[in-house]
């Protein structure tokens, strides 16, 4: 207390602790940062040896809580040679390519999920490391199978290591359900994990202590690891800026309890970002006719170039992100990351481990993607809407309502994507759950395939060869 009129000091030190004061009792969060249309500027990261980061990935256990070993044993046949990945030792050789052997720090053997599981595709036949995984199911109660295993469990410890995997299973199940086999819902998992996990411990809540996102995901397509090395920002809207290699450990926090368990991935994923930008996308393995694609290469420098870089030894990429406005293609996602909806989520990012060195600044639009190996890596568009080169170049032509077959076989090597039946309806149309899973429906908030109209101008000679030269890429 001051007896008198205080002098100018006293002044100063009153009027900031009354600011600290109102700071503390506010309940208005800070704002967001949010990152404006246009190029995306590159920023260093962590070197790494591509060599080692193979080798963590499919050997290494990223993610910490699964199925107690000896009850996945009982109800696993040993995986065919397809299901296998080279260079796994001990019992990983013995698991198939998506799942990790682990020892918890208690002595529990442990098989757990790894990253292979949506970032393993198969084209053509051939199970592609890096390629995006588009026939995965997400339609169902994910904490099913999860439950089902506790039956096979024998001891008071595999017991609990059970249950603290399906404890999270349980809570997070409903934010991944999506309309469509195939979309992936990956965002809304990990905003559903973050409403859970304290930003300064990563200790698990049982009930949420941030307001958990919608329980419908805007649905996303599996972009190829291989576009990382030109990428200078991870995800659509590129809302993963600074150390990719920091953000790409967030999925760790669906069994992660600790920093320490963080820290230990950190030590090595360096090493895997490194062997990300390292990979080489398949080949096209179809004729190329090569007088045809010289021609779409002159169109597709003229037309496409400008977002989407050129190709070559004396390759350009300008890391694009195109406005909303621009693009014109399905709003949900982008719109979601930078109208405030999600604002706590990237708070939460930014003021923990992972914001140390890496930030969420998401824009308001999609990076226009380079495209190397493109015609490996329908459908197409952010949400997985267009299911083939042809009808994106021809806004005309792509089905409103479509399916396919998920026989990686299926393939139209003239479209460049899967074969696919136009249908009449959506999903209102078919009874059969099993059918109405497999169809697409373009009519459903977040799975639009509008936009991303620049090849209408084109002609049917001028897209033909444009087609094409993808091929070569």
């Amino acid at each position: 207390m001051f007896l008198g009129k205080p002098t100018a000091r006293a002044e100063v030190l009153i009027m900031l602790a009354l600011l600290l004061m109102a700071c503390e009792r506010s309940e208005t969060p800070a704002p967001s940062s949010y990152s404006p249309p246009g190029p995306v500027p590159k920023e260093a990261q962590r070197p790494g040896d591509p060599q080692k980061g193979y080798d963590a990935l499919v050997n290494k256990a990223y993610l910490t809580c699964g199925v107690p070993y000896a009850a996945y044993k009982k109800n696993a046949p040993p995986p065919a040679v397809s299901e296998r990945l080279p260079g796994r030792r001990g019992r990983n050789a013995e698991l198939p390519y998506n799942r990790t052997f682990y020892v918890a720090p208690d002595g529990v053997e442990l098989v757990v999920d790894n990253c292979l599981s949506c970032h393993a595709g198969t084209i053509n036949g051939q199970r592609v490391v890096g390629l995006g995984n588009e026939s995965l199911d997400f339609t169902g109660d994910l904490s099913f199978p999860v439950e089902s295993v506790g039956a096979l469990v024998e001891n008071e410890q595999e017991a609990a290591a059970w249950k603290r995997w399906a404890d999270i299973m349980r809570t997070i199940a409903p934010y991944m359900q999506t309309d469509t086999v195939g979309v992936n819902p990956a965002i809304n998992l990990t905003f559903a994990l973050i409403a859970h996990r304290d930003p300064e411990t990563l200790a698990w809540s049982e009930q949420p202590l941030l307001e958990p996102p919608p329980v419908k995901p805007a649905p996303v397509s599996v972009p190829p690891w291989w576009r990382l090395a030109k990428k200078n920002a991870l995800y659509y809207s590129t809302e993963g800026r600074g150390d990719q290699a920091r953000t790409m450990m967030l999925g760790a926090i669906l069994c992660a309890d600790d920093l320490a368990t963080l820290k230990a991935i950190d030590a090595y994923a360096p090493d895997i970002r490194a062997y990300f930008a390292s990979i080489k996308p398949p080949a096209y393995p179809f004729p190329v006719d090569k007088a045809l694609a010289e021609r779409g290469q002159a169109v597709f420098e003229t037309t496409c170039s400008v977002c989407h870089g050129t190709y070559g030894d004396a390759w350009t990429y300008p890391n694009q992100v195109v406005g909303l406005a621009e693009i014109g293609t399905d709003p949900v996602l982008a719109t979601v990351s930078t109208n405030g909806q999600t604002d706590r989520f990237q708070r939460w990012f930014n003021q923990s481990f992972f914001g140390e060195l890496a930030r969420a600044a998401p824009a308001p639009g999609y990076i226009a993607p380079p495209l190397d190996g493109v015609w490996a890596t329908a459908p197409f568009l952010h949400n997985g809407s267009v299911p083939t080169v042809a009808t994106l170049l021809d806004s005309s032509q792509r089905p409103r309502y479509w399916t396919r077959s998920f026989d990686s076989s299926d393939y139209d090597p003239a479209a460049l994507g899967w074969n696919y039946t136009a249908l009449p309806h959506g999903k209102d149309g078919e009874t059969d759950a099993g059918k109405r899973k497999l169809i697409y429906d373009t009519s459903l908030p977040g799975y639009s395939n509008q936009g991303h109209i620049f090849g209408d101008g084109l002609t049917h000679d001028e897209r033909k060869a444009v087609l094409e030269y993808l091929k070569t890429l």
